[in-house]
């Protein structure tokens, strides 16, 4: 029996998503498991798989923006009748995402149409990047823009955009920035309070210099690779600050999977480390530079931003000293790094210089309690000081 693949909800709060390619066509057998498309979201471009095994008898929607639980594609076995509900289901189903999304406005057309003909990458990039498609002529099928068209585009007026000063510059939102926006105004309703602290960091950047030399093939771990396995080794010992607020409960997490905010070219976006503490500090550090070249790539795939229970957001390297980081629900607390700086600090009746960073849990008040997030800085910064104590 015929199977009808729908357009699967990726992640919370996704609605739709975009069909850019299809990487199987109609009459090509498949297998469950197998990359069939190319689906680009609010977050990522990513392969969809299969969820069927068959033979593709009909793809339902080449290409663009599909609701979530739309019928996509039918997977059945070869010969097989496509029943008419799949296509009079899927057909009704487009109609009402056009009805929600309103009438497209009118566009110039390069080949004299009432509609300019564009694959949805290239659309999705100009609208990001400002770029007028009725400028362009394309080189795909048919005079069609491509997503390199537009790049292309780009790349060679960027010299003449930089070069008028004093003009006002509206960036439009792109999908991912409208998630950031909504996400954080979410997150600025929640009943959070903020505790600070600082570390004496000399024994912790031995440690890293002694992991530096010692490193084999793989990337070379940084501070934050140390402090990763430092928050996940006092986040088992802390478990109420490993969690999830829910309107049902508040989950504890038996693993720490933590989050590395990354600033990518598409915006804000956080990688997950899964079960950062079992790992050593040096398959952290590989764990992370996969994440983050995929994340600046755009190459994220689906899982690697999910199952998040805490975050760690580090602006250190910009030589900001000490930040808030907002919270990122539903998880319970996120932790903000500043830079590591030479300050004066008291020792043993004398004033001394160390190396000292300042860190600020911010945690979310319905889920952890003060003295929760007071145990859990204590535990960081002991575990910092002395990183034998994390063993």
């Amino acid at each position: 029996m015929a199977t009808e693949i729908k357009l699967p909800r990726l992640g919370q709060g996704m609605e739709s998503g975009t069909i850019v390619k299809w990487l199987k066509s109609e009459g090509d057998a498949v297998k469950k498991g197998e990359p069939l498309y190319e689906l680009d979201t609010d977050k990522v471009t990513q392969e969809v798989e299969a969820d069927a095994t068959g033979v593709l008898l009909k793809i339902a929607v080449q290409e663009g923006e599909v609701p979530v639980g739309q019928t996509v594609a039918v997977i059945g076995e070869q010969g097989e009748e496509v029943a008419d509900e799949a296509d009079a289901s899927s057909a009704k189903e487009a109609r009402q995402t056009e009805a929600l999304r309103g009438p497209a406005p009118s566009t110039r057309s390069v080949d004299g149409g009432s509609r300019i003909k564009a694959s949805p990458l290239a659309r999705r990039i100009a609208r990001d990047r400002g770029v007028d498609l009725a400028q362009l002529r394309g080189t795909g099928p048919e005079g069609r823009i491509v997503a390199e068209d537009v790049e292309r585009t780009e790349v060679s007026a960027a010299p003449a955009v930089a070069a008028v000063a004093g003009e006002v510059e509206i960036v439009p939102l792109t999908s991912i920035r409208r998630t950031i926006a909504r996400r954080l105004t979410e997150a600025w309703t929640v009943p959070v309070f903020q505790l600070t602290i600082d570390v004496e960091m000399t024994r912790a950047l031995a440690v890293r210099e002694q992991l530096v030399a010692r490193m084999g093939d793989g990337a070379k771990p940084t501070l934050s690779d140390v402090l990763t396995k430092i928050s996940a080794s006092a986040l088992m010992r802390n478990r109420a600050v490993n969690a999830h607020f829910g309107e049902d409960g508040i989950t504890r997490f038996p693993t720490a999977n933590v989050g590395i905010a990354v600033a990518a070219p598409q915006g804000l976006v956080v990688p997950v480390i899964q079960r950062a503490e079992s790992l050593s500090i040096q398959e952290i550090a590989n764990a992370r530079a996969e994440l983050v070249g995929r994340a600046r790539d755009n190459k994220l795939r689906r899982g690697d931003l999910d199952g998040g229970t805490f975050t760690i957001s580090n602006l250190g390297m910009f030589g900001v000293q000490q930040f808030i980081a907002v919270l990122n629900p539903p998880q319970a607390a996120i932790l903000a790094v500043g830079a590591v700086e030479e300050r004066p600090v008291a020792r043993a009746g004398e004033v001394v210089v160390r190396p000292t960073m300042t860190v600020t849990l911010t945690c979310d008040h319905r889920a952890v309690d003060g003295a929760d997030g007071a145990r859990f800085l204590e535990d960081v910064k002991a575990f910092l000081e002395e990183p034998g104590l994390a063993l």
